[in-house]
């Protein structure tokens, strides 16, 4: 079980939530809070103040005021008119992470919502309904305000949702869950559509594949190393220490781990004095890769704990504070570094692809065809893997660096903060892909040379691989063993299947 305080929610967490499919539950303090801002709010109304958001319409339409009797209708009337999003769905992963997040950030008790609300956002998570969310739509400011408002249609009974996987309207999928629809009333619809939880969302899940794609990336150019006979002179220790980078050091010693009793791999002047970069630089291009993903992270775990609306109540409400927290730019700039870091480790496998598969570049056979011209074995899959890189160079283009006014240029500086966010996870699926691709060239590169050759722990990835792509002795459609592969990466948990063998393959060999 997991305790949203408002306050600690981390990746863990989050892992806990989403694969192990552990229960959400709100902290008593929290929801104390919870229930002293609402008060605030009450008081507000009740007295006819002036406040933006509770007694006023929202973005250009500031200076109109809201009498009493209209308060539910403005909150209803701005989910549904707010509800533009456009395109495919979010991934339920996805839409389970906004609802877990907005809970989250109202569990801070500085938004003015009754406990009520808090509670039927964790009743969704609890129950598996994940509202449908269109990807596309939101300018990241004032937070993912179209994405968030299809999340909190399905609490008033309306929209589509996805109940235990099924799709269906937001009202039978309450009503299945044996859940009441909510009737907001003042500040609620804008405390739950105010908010970056949309981009933290699809940030947060594009940060946990990327990290198992980074473990993946070593694994595998591991594997590569063998196949080509590559120098282990450039992962020693001291080469690492004396630049100063962890995360290098850090990728050099599992370098160095999974090569270790290898017979394939080669000392400097044995066969040449250096390898090319893609071989030699693994710890310094991966590596830095991991610098990137430990900003990210940083950054993300600050951002499910933030309040995010507008505006914010503080002392009990003696302030009520317009601001901006909603502008998502710290999590687009995270974003479009995470593209450039994941991008990175597709750049360099695909050089290592081609070195694979070039006979100018090693002695294997060429394309690793088992008869050459008459076959063409790997050739178009460096193609393919080649079209997914340049496709990531489209992509990782930053979003966060573009702008548009909206709102009768009220909202004049936004973040695109969810475009990066979704670009981020098309990078991560090419990635997969090239990534899967290399695995393939390197496993084909050791039936050449010979399995029974490899190191004890590249052994282990070899045959794993080998469950979704066998040995290819004569040309076939490879899309499936690509697909195969890629999915099969997306699958492992690559650090507890590999990292953690370490101790015990180093006590077979």
């Amino acid at each position: 079980m997991v305790t949203l305080t408002g306050q600690s929610l981390c990746m863990e967490q989050v892992k806990r939530i989403l694969w192990e499919n552990a229960a959400v539950v709100a902290c008593g303090e929290a929801m104390a809070r919870v229930a002293d801002s609402r008060r605030a709010v009450e008081k507000i109304v009740s007295s006819q103040e002036i406040v933006y958001g509770i007694t006023t319409g929202f973005g250009k339409f500031s200076d109109v005021l809201i009498a009493p009797d209209d308060v539910e209708t403005l909150q209803l009337n701005l989910i549904r008119s707010h509800a533009c999003g456009i395109g495919e769905p979010f991934p339920e992963e996805v839409s389970r992470l906004m609802l877990i997040f907005r809970a989250n950030a109202l569990l801070k008790g500085l938004s003015g919502v009754r406990p009520v609300v808090v509670e039927r956002l964790i009743d969704l998570v609890n129950h598996r309904i994940h509202p449908v969310v269109p990807q596309q739509g939101s300018l990241g400011a004032s937070g993912d305000l179209a994405p968030l408002s299809h999340l909190a249609l399905v609490l008033l009974g309306e929209g589509e949702a996805f109940y235990q996987g099924e799709k269906m309207s937001g009202n039978d999928a309450l009503m299945k869950a044996g859940l009441e629809p909510l009737v907001l009333t003042a500040k609620e619809g804008l405390a739950l559509i105010n908010g970056t939880q949309a981009m933290t969302a699809q940030g947060v899940l594009n940060y946990l594949h990327a990290e198992q794609l980074g473990f993946a990336a070593d694994g595998i150019a591991a594997l590569t190393m063998e196949g080509l006979k590559g120098i282990t002179d450039a992962f020693e220790e001291e080469i690492h220490i004396a630049r100063g980078y962890p995360e290098q050091t850090a990728v050099a010693k599992r370098i160095r781990d999974y090569l270790q009793n290898s017979q394939l791999t080669t000392r400097q002047g044995e066969l040449r004095v250096q390898d090319a970069y893609s071989l030699r630089c693994i710890p310094q291009v991966h590596g830095a890769s991991w610098q990137a993903l430990g900003y990210v992270k940083e950054k993300l775990e600050i951002e499910m704990n933030a309040a995010t609306d507008n505006p914010l109540i503080f002392d009990g409400g003696k302030k009520v504070i317009s601001g901006g927290n909603f502008h998502g730019q710290p999590i687009a700039f995270a974003m479009d570094f995470l593209k450039i870091a994941v991008a990175e480790w597709a750049n360099i496998s695909e050089r290592r692809i081609e070195r694979l598969v070039n006979p100018q570049l090693n002695d294997l056979p060429p394309f690793l065809s088992s008869n050459p011209g008459l076959e063409s074995g790997a050739m178009i899959m460096q193609y393919a893997a080649a079209s997914l890189v340049s496709e990531n160079k489209t992509l990782a283009h930053p979003a966060s660096v573009d702008s548009i006014p909206s709102s009768a240029n009220q909202e004049d500086h936004v973040s695109m903060g969810t475009i990066g966010s979704r670009h981020c996870a098309m990078i991560i699926a090419n990635t997969t892909r090239v990534l899967a691709t290399e695995w393939i060239c390197a496993m084909q590169a050791a039936d050449y040379r010979g399995v029974e050759l490899l190191s004890p722990r590249t052994k282990k990835v070899y045959e794993l691989g080998r469950t979704a792509c066998a040995s290819i002795f004569s040309d076939r459609i490879f899309h499936y063993d690509m697909e195969r592969t890629a999915s099969l990466i997306r699958s492992l948990g690559w650090n507890d299947t590999f990292i953690g063998l370490e101790k015990n393959t180093l006590m077979e060999a």
